[in-house]
């Protein structure tokens, strides 16, 4: 199993860090990319994946509730960034209209800058979008060639989303919000459409903790340990095997990411 999506920099990790990637490690986890939103939280995941080298990877660049506050010299440090060979990819980036913590204006410059680097740097997107669909599919649109690959990061939009994601080549990245028997409905009815060739499986960690878990787990941060609850979702809508959602999403990560990891 391989969780793309980890904001294991939040400081709700910061007294057990070690030990929740121990934990993750002993469910059958076999790597994991660090999520990195803005530049000192990717220069920070960058630093964590060095410390488990093979098993752990990141993203950099700059999601866009952070849009506002980025320097003059910020794509110069994610392109910095990128040299790592952690690095998978440019994200977490995009547009986020639903609570707008910075101008919208300026979600689309700094989220169309980032795809920008991604083509010329040939690193794939890890891509934000929250009721901002139809400007952010426009804004992707011309590089859908250009860019190796992109990878919906938390999806949770409509069918016809589903459809244009999915002609566009994009990957699916499935999160707890599909265990979610309230808000997570239509998602589960569309899962079935989603190819297993595009399917890939995420925690968000500390975020989206699965409603499925029993006993329910003290605390409300979510885990990276908690990923086979995601996945026994899955097959149940997809009606197979818990390991045939491993491989397919294994494999699909492996070969978008470029990851050096054989489970």
């Amino acid at each position: 199993m391989i969780d793309i999506g980890v904001n294991l920099t939040n400081a709700r990790f910061d007294k057990d860090r070690d030990e929740i990637i121990m934990r993750a490690q002993s469910k059958g986890v076999s790597a994991m990319l660090v999520t990195g939103t803005n530049i000192c939280e990717s220069q920070k995941a960058v630093l964590l994946s060095t410390q488990y080298p093979d098993f752990l990877y990141s993203t950099a660049g700059v999601h866009p509730h952070d849009a506002d506050n980025v320097s003059d010299t910020y794509l110069e440090e994610i392109r910095t960034l990128a040299e790592n060979k952690s690095v998978k990819a440019i994200g977490e980036c995009g547009l986020d209209f639903n609570r707008n913590f910075s101008a919208p204006k300026q979600q689309e410059k700094v989220f169309l800058e980032q795809i920008s680097l991604a083509a010329e740097l040939q690193l794939p997107l890890f891509l934000h979008q929250r009721d901002a669909f139809s400007t952010w599919f426009k804004l992707l649109s011309p590089y859908i060639t250009s860019v190796p690959a992109m990878v919906s990061h938390c999806f949770t939009g409509t069918e016809d989303e589903l459809e244009k994601c999915l002609s566009a080549g994009m990957y699916i990245g499935i999160t707890g919000w599909v265990c979610d028997e309230r808000r997570g409905k239509s998602l589960q009815a569309l899962i079935p459409s989603i190819p297993l060739d595009r399917l890939m499986i995420e925690t968000d960690a500390p975020y989206l903790t699965p409603r499925t878990i029993r006993p329910k787990p003290k605390s409300s941060r979510n885990e990276p340990s908690y990923l086979p609850y995601v996945i026994e979702k899955l097959a149940e809508l997809y009606q197979c095997d818990i390991q045939d959602v491993i491989n397919a999403s294994s494999t699909n990560t492996r070969k978008v990411f470029n990851l050096g990891v054989h489970q």
